[in-house]
């Protein structure tokens, strides 16, 4: 199983948490503590100097070198391409363009809010082939799952299969997910897609991430979707997280993957 980790987001500040990392040096660190509890992968989110949400190719680059020079390339970093409502599709497309991440998460809702964006959407997955960046695209819903189906049955995905994430909720007030919330994704009928992973929110979100693991999918934890241990508690920071979820997977005789486990799993 490939454990992830969401440090940040683009929602949350030092006000919800003081752990919760902002700064290059912060994603450096929490990069390196997250690493050694077991995380294969880095989602990062980069923010403007008052902490609001920012997509930036030099702010990227800038956070992308503090994480290497912390881990080197023991984890592999996911840029995002997250709008909040404030970035237009042509602009979440040129900031990735701008960067080459070695890999970028793409929520469907947002880079094909229509119709009208599909060529300029079919264009960025074949660029993002050819450069090698490898995506992983944001499901809210099942019916997500099956207009990405369609695009795949249309010949629009340059892959045979594509990673994808699955949220189960939604980032609201005291969202707390549940484990059947994954239930609808993987209903009889619905697409397959891998490899696939699953986000939660919340007091259970280990419980969640760990029936994902259960099922033959993969995790992202951390401060971007919850705060809390599954006793209710405040956790100490995103590397408690990882372990607490370490434990879990480990506990259900799973074990953990590496980034090059990653990587070599995304080439096949």
């Amino acid at each position: 199983m490939i454990l992830a980790v969401a440090p940040n987001g683009g929602r949350r500040g030092k006000a919800d948490h003081p752990a919760l990392p902002l700064s290059p040096l912060e994603l450096a660190r929490t990069a390196a503590e997250c690493l050694e509890a077991g995380a294969a992968m880095i989602h990062t989110h980069v923010r403007k100097p008052d902490g609001g949400h920012l997509l930036d190719a030099e702010a990227y680059r800038t956070t992308i070198a503090a994480i290497r020079a912390a881990v080197g390339d023991r984890l592999v970093i996911q840029i995002t391409s997250e709008a909040l409502g404030l970035y237009a599709p042509a602009e979440q497309r040129a900031v990735v363009q701008a960067v080459r991440p070695e890999a970028v998460s793409l929520a469907l809702r947002e880079l094909l809010p229509d119709g009208s964006e599909e060529i300029a959407f079919a264009g960025f997955l074949a660029w993002l082939k050819r450069e090698e960046v490898t995506p992983q695209i944001i499901l809210y819903t099942p019916q997500e799952a099956r207009q990405l189906a369609r695009l795949r049955e249309r010949g629009m995905l340059p892959w045979e299969d594509i990673a994808v994430l699955h949220v189960l909720g939604r980032y609201t007030p005291g969202q707390i997910s549940s484990p059947r919330d994954l239930l609808p994704f993987l209903a009889p009928g619905q697409p397959d897609f891998g490899p696939w992973s699953v986000c939660a929110f919340g007091r259970r979100e280990t419980a969640c991430v760990t029936t994902a693991a259960l099922l033959g999918g993969h995790a992202r934890v951390g401060f971007e979707n919850n705060l809390f241990r599954p006793d209710g508690n405040i956790a100490q920071s995103n590397g408690e997280m990882v372990s607490l979820t370490r434990r879990a997977i480990e506990g259900c005789g799973l074990w953990l993957g590496s980034a090059d486990d990653l990587r070599a799993m995304r080439r096949t």
